[in-house]
């Protein structure tokens, strides 16, 4: 295989026409990748992610061949993909407001250009679930909000309408399924590529996990105040709490934040699937 790039969390292979992608237990907050990786991160999210993508199916088509062709030393982490031509659009959908989402609206009244009603608060469910897309920002540089009206200039009207659509299609699905689990999908963050074989729009990347996604407990949740999370907000306020600037490099992590971070995300995996993390 032929490493073709190193993001934040995951590394991009070239392998016999197809990409691999693998998931590392890198942590990354505030598009900084801290010095302390989290054990078992990477297969976690991959499982979780496969687990998704065979609910998404139906809804749009998906950038997954195989999670078993792959590298022996990779398996559970790694999965084999379809290349894409990817959108430069980070497709956002929100449900709840809260973090970036919240500042903007408490700045503005409005989030990605989306007028909101009067006086929401941290964790107030929205009316209904909106499209808050960001740009795409080089590795060290963080995502910037924009307009449906950017997503237009960028990709044009037909496909800026498709991706929204099917980003708020597959929000709806995934907060119903973790609803009936005792769990509010907050927000969730998806990218999309076109196949360049058939002009299809395709899912790619991951979907629906404690890395793209904000889950709450739905018996703990209570507007006005921050909620407690199984993502990794739990990192972000930690890190934050040490008087870092968001700027390279990260803090190092203590092991207590690493157990708790897993914890976290090994109870989100066994909540939504209903399977045992091993």
């Amino acid at each position: 295989m032929k490493l073709l790039h190193s993001g934040k969390v995951r590394d991009i292979y070239s392998d016999r026409g197809d990409i691999v992608l693998v998931a590392s237990d890198r942590l990354s907050v505030f598009d900084v990748i801290l010095p302390t990786p989290v054990p078992d991160k990477g297969k976690i999210l991959t499982a979780l992610s496969l687990w998704w993508f065979d609910k998404v199916a139906d809804l749009v088509p998906h950038h997954v061949l195989s999670s078993t062709d792959v590298p022996e030393e990779l398996a559970g982490r790694a999965v084999r993909c379809r290349r894409l031509e990817m959108l430069p659009v980070e497709c956002v959908a929100r449900g709840y407001l809260t973090g970036s989402g919240l500042k903007d609206y408490r700045r503005t009244g409005a989030v990605s250009g989306v007028a909101l009603p009067p006086g929401l608060e941290d964790g107030s469910r929205l009316p209904e679930p909106i499209f808050t897309p960001s740009s795409k920002a080089p590795q060290g540089q963080h995502d910037e909000a924009i307009t449906y009206a950017d997503v237009v200039d960028l990709v044009g009207a037909e496909t800026a309408a498709r991706i929204r659509d099917l980003t708020l299609e597959v929000y709806r699905m995934g907060a119903e399924v973790t609803e009936k689990n005792g769990i509010l999908l907050a927000d969730t963050k998806l990218e999309f590529g076109r196949d360049p074989a058939t002009d299809d729009i395709v899912l790619g990347d991951e979907v629906l996990t404690p890395d793209s996604s904000r889950f709450w407990p739905a018996d703990q949740w209570e507007p006005g105040r921050p909620q407690y999370s199984f993502d990794k907000q739990y990192a972000r306020e930690w890190a934050l709490s040490t008087g870092w600037d968001k700027t390279e490099p990260g803090p190092e992590v203590p092991p207590e934040v690493v157990a708790a971070v897993r914890a976290r995300y090994a109870e989100v995996y066994e909540r939504i699937t209903g399977t045992p993390w091993a």
